[in-house]
């Protein structure tokens, strides 16, 4: 992937372990907007493919790839409460403090997109949760000081499949789309870069099947832990803007 200046990476499934992080977060979410009722907890957990004895998604859930935007109107009629701006804020913020309680980084993101920014990357993060949500993640990971910007569903550009969050990242910050990578677990993340004009990079560490994006991506890896080596070569980070095509 020669002359790429800039890597955008999906939060979700990406950075952090998807179900190690939420799932282990939703019991708890759910249990709050339930309010007590048993009945409710149990529509909840029906409509949001979640099980609870094992504190997971299952790859169909709404929530694997969606914001609250589009499943919080499945959790209202759950509750019988209309799906109104406080009630998705609420969804909000209970998952970004439960989620912070029980955040998993997959590997070692920060030793690997230190060496990504010190070969004179942009970095930015793109995810479908709730923008604040996402940079308290970032700071407890240790990534804040790497990222350029972090775009959320409710920063103003739209959500993934959309390609807004690309796109305003690129134009903003005076990047060719071409030269740009979304880096993903998921056809939300793949669509995002294609609509956008920019690289995908298909990592398989997200609790959905890739398969079917396995011979569309520019690049496939395991984590990104992979990705410095498989970019900039095992040597100096910063030969990487000469490098050629690692895929």
């Amino acid at each position: 992937m020669q002359d790429l200046t800039a890597l955008l990476f999906d939060k979700d499934g990406t950075l952090i372990d998807f179900n190690r992080t939420w799932g282990r977060a939703a019991g708890a979410v759910i249990r709050a907007v339930a309010g007590g009722s048993a009945e409710a907890e149990h529509r909840l957990a029906a409509v949001s493919h979640y099980l609870p004895d094992e504190s997971r998604f299952l790859p169909t859930s709404p929530l694997v790839s969606g914001s609250s935007a589009h499943y919080g109107p499945l959790w209202a009629e759950a509750v019988g409460q209309p799906a109104t701006a406080a009630f998705l804020a609420r969804i909000d913020q209970l998952f970004a403090e439960a989620g912070l309680l029980h955040l998993t980084p997959i590997g070692r993101p920060q030793a690997a997109l230190a060496r990504l920014k010190a070969a004179g990357l942009d970095l930015g993060i793109v995810t479908n949760d709730a923008e604040a949500s996402a940079h308290r993640q970032a700071e407890a990971l240790g990534l804040s000081h790497l990222l350029t910007a972090v775009h959320g569903y409710d920063s103003g550009f739209g959500s993934k499949p959309s390609p807004g969050m690309v796109r305003a990242f690129a134009e903003r910050f005076g990047h060719r789309p071409g030269q740009v990578a979304v880096i993903g677990d998921s056809a939300h993340d793949f669509a995002a870069a294609r609509g956008a004009g920019a690289r995908f990079i298909l990592v398989r560490s997200g609790p959905m099947p890739v398969e079917h994006l396995l011979s569309e991506a520019d690049l496939v890896i395991d984590t990104v832990d992979e990705l410095p080596d498989r970019l900039l070569g095992p040597g100096d980070a910063a030969s990487f803007p000469g490098r050629e095509n690692a895929v």
